[in-house]
């Protein structure tokens, strides 16, 4: 198989074989980011991709009917050359009929309501987005490629298409005592056009990243465990959307994990009050640690 560089990929997908058609990322520049700079952007040649194919369908064990595209940004690729991909999954795999990625709304910006309707008939479909939020000040800051507009454009294009997605948010990315703030704006983004699962991120400053240069130079303040908790629980009030919707506070970067469908909301914000409530003050006045609870 073909891998350059490190591989991410989500949580829900540790089953599903993984097939390298990009790697690094096109854009590279989010402030918080620090994945893909080590790994300069390239594309992968169609007969790798296709050799890495039958390589799939030789090895990898058991029945399986979906496949993830590697690595960051597989869906900055012209519409042609991920259709062209598509085939070549379709003629050697034919059980396949979910083909999923990471994405970015910057990513759609070029891509007709025409283009996603030929992609989601082709099997691209339940794509993971980075959200992270959707307040328009810190979509501007955080340099995500789009703004809030790009947001809600690329929602009815792949609503309009029949495009499933999962919603990966950033909580305290708007910096201490601007929680609420945050997470209303998430929420409305949220409710507009309901991802498939919301995944929770408490936002973790990493050494090397545009952030953490705006931490040192005082532009930027890291919310408390108190403010995240606070944060999630304004969002989980505010949302509206079905109940068979998954969401997920479970990464190791945040403190208080919660995993369920929306049908049990009440359930999770009873959790994460709970925690409010009984954590001592040391450790819910601190920076986000991870510890599991």
């Amino acid at each position: 198989m073909h891998y350059t560089g490190q591989v991410y990929r989500p949580p829900l997908e540790a089953y599903t074989p993984l097939l390298e058609v990009t790697y690094g990322c096109s854009h590279n520049a989010c402030a918080f980011c620090t994945m893909y700079h080590q790994t300069r952007f390239g594309i992968s040649p169609l007969s790798d991709i296709e050799s890495d194919i039958l390589e799939i369908k030789e090895n990898f064990p058991g029945h399986f009917d979906r496949i993830y595209l590697l690595n960051g940004d597989p869906f900055m690729l012209p519409t042609e050359r991920l259709l062209e991909i598509a085939d070549l999954i379709h003629k050697h795999l034919p059980n396949v009929k979910t083909i999923t990625s990471y994405a970015s709304f910057y990513n759609l910006k070029d891509k007709s309501l025409e283009d996603m309707i030929a992609l989601r008939k082709a099997g691209y479909n339940e794509l993971y987005f980075g959200v992270e939020t959707g307040d328009p000040e810190v979509l501007a800051w955080i340099n995500k490629g789009a703004d809030l507009d790009d947001y809600y454009e690329g929602l009815r294009k792949m609503k309009a298409a029949g495009m499933d997605y999962f919603a990966i948010v950033m909580q305290g990315i708007k910096g201490a005592g601007k929680s609420k703030e945050n997470a209303l704006a998430t929420a409305k983004f949220l409710n507009f056009y309901p991802a498939k699962g919301i995944f929770i991120m408490s936002t973790d400053v990493q050494a090397g990243s545009k952030l953490y240069k705006m931490r040192e130079r005082g532009e930027f303040t890291e919310t408390t465990n108190r403010e995240n908790l606070e944060e999630q629980i304004t969002l989980f009030e505010n949302l509206d959307v079905p109940d068979e919707v998954l969401y997920s506070s479970g990464h190791i970067v945040n403190l208080v994990k919660v995993t369920s469908h929306m049908r049990n909301k009440e359930k999770m914000i009873g959790k994460l009050k709970e925690a409010l409530e009984t954590l001592p003050d040391f450790i819910l006045d601190d920076k986000n640690q991870g510890r599991a609870i």
